[in-house]
């Protein structure tokens, strides 16, 4: 079947155009359910659909709840799918790819709009998400469904489906570039506190209004006093939070995953540094006059040179008193899956369940007991982490605890 997915009682062509709206569960076989996280609640994917995404045509997935493997050769569309289940939590995605590159392209042409849907399982029972590229036209604009009913954006998936992932882009985060890493840390404060998202949104829409009337001139004076003082709140907040998370992040990694090495993470810009000389309060004041001095230089220059969308977050490891962008390529992959494993533990604890987990290609760069620490935490934890790799042998130990899929050339099946 040219382009599709073979047909099987796990995976089976949708034949019509997804309707964001109405997303029922498709049969699957029932199979035991993961061990629950702390709180005995557990988020899942029950079921997943696809249209005109990536080298997908349309697919439909019925899941039993359990972890999923994927393996099949390089380029097969595993990453795709993970694409898709990050497309139902807040954000833009595994790959920040512009909404318009997600359509499936035939022939070079563009045979979208994309859309992701999803039946889930989750502490509050069973939902539904709907998401995509917005179907009248808007390249720019993702719409999202929660339950069939249209919500404000993304930034609302935050609470219901927390997402954390780990791909080999990442590998080189800590010699990225600043927004990078920032970018990251917030993906992973949201985990933990899903307002984090919307103060982000909230704060980067003051932002371009700004640097909008600062750079066309001749902006009402009071306006733009209104839109440092929401830069002000919200990039204080903004700041407040990462720099808790960052202190329970790295709590979380002297408490130890197994063999992996433990983090320690700081936050490093004038936000946080005057959060920690003094009150909010006075951060926010400082923030709001420094933002009110720079409206020349702003206006020159575009953006705002001043505000937490210039912080950067500076890892180490504290056992060998080095900075993480010294350590070696594979020391720095362990480091970061040590974070990911450990923010999952946080939200275990704090929230009562532990987020969706994408780890591409991950177990390939771990030896036999980093795997198998690895494995036995997502099954600690009682995440549905979705996982990939080519070579189906270094899931083996999962034998009957996870759903195992194959996927070649835009199909998906059940095994190995």
């Amino acid at each position: 079947m040219t382009g599709g997915v073979r047909p099987a009682p796990s995976a089976i062509v949708e034949s019509r155009v997804l309707n964001l709206s109405s997303l029922a569960p498709v049969a699957a076989p029932r199979a035991p359910r993961a061990a629950p996280a702390p709180g005995g609640s557990r988020l899942a994917v029950r079921a997943l659909r696809l249209t005109a995404f990536r080298n997908y045509p349309r697919l439909r997935l019925g899941l039993d709840g359990r972890p999923v493997v994927l393996t099949g050769p390089n380029g097969a569309g595993k990453t795709n799918l993970l694409e898709a289940v990050s497309y139902l939590g807040a954000g833009r995605g595994l790959r920040a790819a512009r909404l318009a590159e997600v359509d499936r392209r035939v022939d070079g042409v563009p045979a979208g709009p994309w859309a992701v849907a999803a039946a889930l399982d989750g502490p509050e029972g069973p939902f539904r998400v709907g998401t995509g590229r917005d179907p009248a036209g808007h390249t720019a604009r993702r719409v999202v469904r929660l339950d069939g009913r249209p919500v404000p954006g993304p930034a609302a998936l935050a609470g219901r489906v927390p997402v954390l992932w780990l791909t080999p882009s990442q590998d080189g985060l800590f010699l990225d570039r600043p927004g990078a890493r920032r970018r990251y840390l917030d993906k992973l404060v949201a985990a933990l506190d899903p307002a984090h998202a919307t103060r982000i949104s909230d704060y980067e829409r003051a932002l371009r209004e700004r640097a909008r009337l600062l750079r066309d001139g001749g902006a009402d004076p009071a306006w733009l006093a209104a839109l440092e003082r929401t830069m002000a709140e919200t990039g204080v907040a903004i700041a407040a939070a990462r720099r808790q998370a960052a202190a329970d992040f790295s709590r979380a990694a002297r408490a130890g995953i197994g063999p992996f090495p433990a983090a320690r993470i700081d936050v490093e810009g004038d936000v946080e540094a005057w959060l920690a000389e003094g009150p909010a309060l006075a951060a926010e004041e400082r923030l709001e006059a420094g933002l009110r001095a720079a409206r020349g230089r702003d206006a020159e220059l575009g953006g705002a040179a001043l505000g937490p969308h210039r912080s950067d977050m500076v890892a180490a490891r504290p056992d060998r008193a080095i900075a993480a962008a010294q350590l070696s390529t594979g020391e720095q992959k362990m480091l970061l899956l040590s974070l990911v494993l450990g923010v999952a533990r946080l939200q275990a604890a704090a929230r009562g369940f532990a987020p969706l987990l994408l780890l591409d290609e991950v177990a390939a760069h771990l030896d036999g007991a980093h795997r198998a620490a690895l494995y036995e935490e997502i099954r600690a934890l009682g995440a549905q982490a979705w996982m990939t790799g080519t070579d189906p042998g270094l899931f083996a130990p999962l034998a009957g605890a996870v759903r195992m899929l194959r996927v070649g050339a835009g199909e998906v099946r059940d095994g190995t």
